[in-house]
């Protein structure tokens, strides 16, 4: 018998399975992300955006297509997290507002409502590119429209559209040369299709198991804090790290044999061997494992486990208590301060790098970055707390900028600014070329022309094998990672990291500004800034303590 409408109860139902969905695939799409870098991937952020809006649904209780339609677009928005995530707002935002004032969904409302999602999406990225989740949404939006023509029946309809969707996506490393190159499909396009599969799953009425979205829904429809999600997220509980002491120099087999044993009993690996000196750095539930494994090979010292989940529990407290003392300080001081002409919004990670910033001159740090993008919630409660006319948002990550947008499309009540700065020493220039004395517009003329001068470099490990750039990256491998793509790669940090400078610095550079992570040593990274100093003796060199996780270093050349 042919289904021919969809009620509002049976769409709620819909859209919490293609939440549940996304959720439980989420580390496959991740795995499709191109640069292989520790950081929040594509399958993280699309899960994130869509759980903000599954608290809302929830929260409604039974609802009409119009509030379940408000919900959705609502806590999408407020919660979009990266590129990928703010691109699934829009598409569900797109898609809701076509169907809000319906009372049943049928074929012709269906296939609108996809082409009204494809329209809304494409008009929010100001540089569409082919190959992404756009062009797998497009080709839902036409397949939809032509399967409109031919049938009423859901049931033939859904799956149609579908298999057409799969057949777009395979296409994609067809449109986008680096995905052929990685051997991969487009991974905010599968996250997409794993959305819709979820949502046909509900529809033909399969069993859901809904505890992932009911556990991200929480108590009630109160906003959850990226820690908070994080916490969820933990899944190795012990932040294991000590040194082995090797009775001769590690041979590269015998390294290569201790990353692939840590990756199977955790992950976060570091592994780094300097003669007769090992660096271990893992996340695990067994540290005794790691240990065992690590004897093998010499003497243990500087041994260190701490146990993150009692960490992060007793962190979030002291968090919600900073947050109260705030909010209740600045409750009772905003009467009496008059809004300032202007302000600044940082994304920053790191002890060091926040507090250059606050040295700097910002009035808000929003604790990110590229381990975990904020979103767009994020973004409004930090514009809400800033008492300026103007706002300026420095992203800092070419992964926020769009998160930065829609904030800024959000908000009436002040004049917001986004600087598109792609990376931290982009937003260090920025904030240090503030003229307090020019009016808004002319600040922000200044700082768009200062960061095009600001060439950037971050040096991190690979967590999977790729091929990018005719390169050949192997699990473990460090990369030098330049504005544009991957510059260097080797197995020495700071070998890794001069090659990357060497592709940096010209003949007209003047300054070269060092920022070194949490995992290195300051005596480290003087000793290692003193050699770039030799190989460029016509250059200042600055050393600054970043404090940030996954990058060794982080470098500015202008």
């Amino acid at each position: 018998m042919a289904t021919k409408t969809i009620n509002a109860e049976t769409l709620a139902k819909m859209f919490l399975a293609g939440a549940q969905n996304i959720e439980a695939k989420k580390e496959i799409i991740n795995e499709l992300n191109v640069f292989p870098v520790p950081d929040g991937d594509t399958g993280t952020n699309m899960s994130l955006t869509i759980l903000s809006a599954v608290r809302e649904v929830t929260a409604l209780g039974k609802a009409d297509m119009k509030g379940l339609a408000k919900a959705i677009s609502s806590g999408s928005l407020r919660g979009a997290r990266g590129n990928s995530g703010v691109i699934l707002s829009q598409l569900l935002r797109g898609f809701t507002r076509a169907i809000r004032e319906e009372k049943e969904i049928d074929v012709a409302i269906l296939a609108a409502a996809c082409q009204k999602a494809r329209d809304t999406a494409y008009k929010a990225v100001m540089k569409p590119k082919e190959g992404t989740i756009l062009t797998v949404a497009s080709g839902i939006a036409e397949k939809a429209a032509e399967m409109a023509l031919e049938t009423e029946d859901l049931e033939e309809f859904i799956p149609a559209v579908i298999d057409h969707a799969q057949e777009v996506l395979a296409k994609t490393p067809d449109m986008l040369p680096v995905l052929k190159e990685a051997g991969v499909v487009d991974s905010g396009g599968q996250g997409l299709l794993e959305i819709v599969r979820g949502a046909y799953d509900a529809f033909l009425g399969k069993e859901i198991d809904y505890s992932v979205v009911a556990a991200g829904a929480g108590a009630g429809a109160a906003p959850v804090k990226a820690d908070a999600q994080e916490a969820a997220d933990i899944k190795f509980g012990y932040c294991t790290e000590f040194i082995i002491l090797t009775e001769q120099e590690l041979k590269s087999e015998e390294e290569r044999e201790i990353k692939t044993y840590l990756s199977s009993i955790g992950d976060s690996i570091v592994c780094v061997a300097d003669e007769d000196v090992v660096k271990i750095h893992v996340h695990t539930n067994d540290p005794g494992l790691a240990i065992q494994k690590a004897l093998s090979y010499g003497q243990l010292s500087r041994i260190k486990i701490d146990n993150m989940r009692e960490e992060h529990q007793e962190k979030l407290i002291r968090d919600a208590q900073k947050v109260a003392e705030e909010q209740a300080r600045q409750e009772t001081e905003k009467p009496c301060e008059p809004a300032k002409p202007m302000g600044f919004i940082v994304v920053s990670i790191g002890a060091g790098m926040n507090d250059i910033f606050r040295e700097l001159g910002a009035d808000y740090i929003i604790e990110g970055g590229q381990t975990m993008n904020p979103s767009t919630e994020d973004m409004l409660n930090a514009i809400e707390h800033v008492n300026a006319e103007s706002i300026f948002i420095l992203p800092n990550n070419k992964n926020i900028i769009l998160a930065a947008n829609q904030a800024k499309d959000l908000v009436e009540d002040k004049e917001i600014i986004v600087i598109p700065t792609k990376t931290v020493p982009q937003g260090i220039t920025a904030i240090i070329n503030f003229m307090p004395d020019a009016d808004a517009k002319a600040n922000e003329e200044a700082m768009l022309e200062e960061i095009k001068n600001v060439r950037s470099g971050q040096v991190t490990y690979a967590v999977r094998d790729t091929r990018i750039d005719d390169r050949e990256i192997h699990e473990g491998d460090i990369m030098g990672i330049g504005d544009a793509g991957i510059l260097a790669v080797g197995k020495d940090i700071e070998e890794t990291a001069k090659e990357m400078l060497a592709a940096l610095v010209d003949e007209d550079s003047e300054l070269i500004s060092l920022y070194y992570g949490e995992e290195v040593e300051a005596s480290c990274a003087e000793a290692f800034a003193a050699e770039i100093g030799a190989l460029y003796p016509d250059v200042d060199i600055d050393v600054h303590c970043g404090g940030q996780p996954i990058y060794y270093y982080v470098l500015a050349v202008e």
